[in-house]
């Protein structure tokens, strides 16, 4: 590579630092917001964070940039790079292009909106008002809908969105794998409504919130989570974000009639910053220094939160600690009682909560919904109706107010349409992935049931967290499996673990 090759080389690195660092301090300052600052400083603060991310969106958009990867794309120079840049050119590219055709002055008014609106959103869920929180969905959406005009419909204007989540999804496959999952899970929940449930009153008994908390920061030590290396705070609504490999930070929400909820969700958010964390340090500031895909990095999520934390061998091991916390509570409550409780099948209306068979219906509830919002024209004022309406339909429940109902999200007041279906594609990739560690690793319900969970961790960022954004997300699943997504392992899993807790 030539002097004046390796000199735009390094100004491409200089400007992707630049924008890793802007995006590190606002991550930080939307943390701060979610998680206590106080309320009459947010509206300021959403200001602040529009600045910066209106500098940041110019610097991203700016001539200096498009030179760079002008000169960078040129076939003997772009063939001289080492794959990590050609990814980091190829990508950088691709946000350049879509980026660019939106006027900044749009963009800083978009980002001030959703900052502000997560602030409005966490009060109207609280109050179960959705006409306080109305104009700023509204507005939202609108704004969206010009970034779709600016950007170019895809094959549908919510393929647009999709691809932004999970390069390469579309409405097609979506419509196709979802149709598959449905398919072959309303019958499971059929035959399972037909068996006894099981007892589960004893995981609502009034459990201190200090408990909660000391089993959930032992249980994300002993997985491997590095707390020198992130925090574990509370939040209305549990979520991590990975500044940089170095300070990966989760929140949790603790209920006290609910000795299970703040556990899962831990567990969870763990999963997600775990991926973070143990992104190869070489990636370190720059863009590849973050999980492939949404998809990918909830298959990590919810493979550490169900696969793991709710299988049978995990409370063999640590049942005796949650009873030994709570011995009033859970007395007389035996571990089989237990695992069965917290495996059981039952529609209901919080995602979050819902169990591992139904909840891709409240996935495809969602998706369903952001598919009319913006390929057919389906009003605001809407949405509460067609979500009860839709809850009816899928689930047999309907909420009884807006904050379990429309409101219970906090995705869409950060403009996070297009996002949703990611957790379902977790959920196939999780079980596509644990296939391929049962063969690994033979012995892999014996480790969990020890309460050896680092060797997962560890296979799991050999295979996977390690590369960062290197591999695209179909890359990743056919590298780690051998073959591309494929629904029916989700399936069999499901049908599997529903055989256990009911005795089918």
């Amino acid at each position: 590579m030539s002097t004046q090759n390796q000199s735009v080389l390094q100004q491409f690195h200089n400007i992707t630092g630049k924008l890793k660092s802007y995006e590190e301090a606002i991550g930080l300052m939307q943390w701060d917001l979610r998680t206590g600052a106080p309320r009459k400083g947010a509206e300021q603060r959403a200001q602040t964070i529009g600045v910066l991310s209106g500098d940041m969106f110019k610097l991203s958009v700016s001539d200096e940039m498009g030179s760079c990867l002008d000169a960078l794309e040129q076939p003997d120079q772009f063939q001289a790079l080492t794959a990590a840049d050609r990814k980091m050119v190829t990508d950088a590219r691709k946000e350049f292009n879509r980026s660019r055709l939106i006027p900044p002055e749009l963009y800083q008014e978009y980002v001030v909106l959703t900052s502000h609106a997560e602030t409005v959103w966490e009060e109207a869920k609280e109050k179960a008002d959705f006409d306080m929180f109305k104009p700023y969905l509204r507005d939202i959406v609108a704004k969206t809908q010009q970034f779709i005009d600016y950007w170019g419909v895809k094959d549908t204007r919510y393929d647009t969105l999709l691809d932004m989540y999970e390069p390469g999804m579309t409405v097609a496959k979506l419509d196709e794998t979802f149709g598959q999952l449905r398919d072959s899970l309303v019958p499971l929940v059929q035959s399972v409504q037909a068996s006894s449930q099981p007892e589960f009153e004893f995981l609502y008994r009034e459990c201190p919130i200090e408990g909660q908390k000391a089993i959930s920061l032992q249980l994300l030590k002993e997985m491997g989570y590095d707390f020198d290396a992130g925090r574990l705070d509370e939040s209305v609504h549990p979520f991590m974000i990975g500044l940089n490999p170095g300070d990966a930070r989760i929140t949790t929400n603790y209920k006290t009639d609910d000795v299970a909820s703040a556990i899962f969700s831990s567990l969870h958010e763990g999963g997600h910053a775990l991926y973070e964390q143990n992104i190869s340090k070489e990636f370190a500031g720059t863009p590849l220094s973050s999980g492939t895909s949404m998809g990918i990095h909830e298959s990590q999520s919810r493979f550490w939160e169900n696969v793991v934390g709710r299988s049978r061998p995990f409370w063999q091991h640590y049942y005796g600690l949650l009873q030994n916390t709570f011995p009033t509570q859970l007395q007389n409550v035996t571990e089989d009682m237990f695992y069965r409780a917290i495996n059981r099948v039952e529609p209901s209306l919080i995602r979050i909560e819902a169990d591992e068979v139904t909840y891709n219906l409240h996935i495809i509830i969602r998706y369903e919904i952001e598919k009319m919002l913006f390929n057919d024209e389906l009003s605001v004022d809407e949405l509460p109706r067609v979500w009860q309406e839709k809850y009816e339909s899928y689930l047999g429940v309907r909420p009884q107010n807006d904050g379990e109902g429309v409101l219970q999200d906090v995705h869409w007041a950060g403009g996070g349409f297009g996002y949703f279906p990611s957790y379902s594609l977790g959920n196939m990739y999780a079980a596509q992935i644990m296939n391929t560690l049962r063969k690994a690793m033979p012995s892999f319900d014996d480790t969990i049931a020890q309460g050896q969970l680092l060797p997962i961790k560890e296979w799991l960022s050999e295979q996977i967290y390690q590369y960062g954004k290197l591999l695209t997300p179909s890359e990743i699943i056919m590298k780690v499996t051998g073959e591309a997504l494929n629904p029916q392992y989700l399936v069999d899993y499901l049908t599997e673990k529903s055989k256990d807790v009911y005795g089918m």
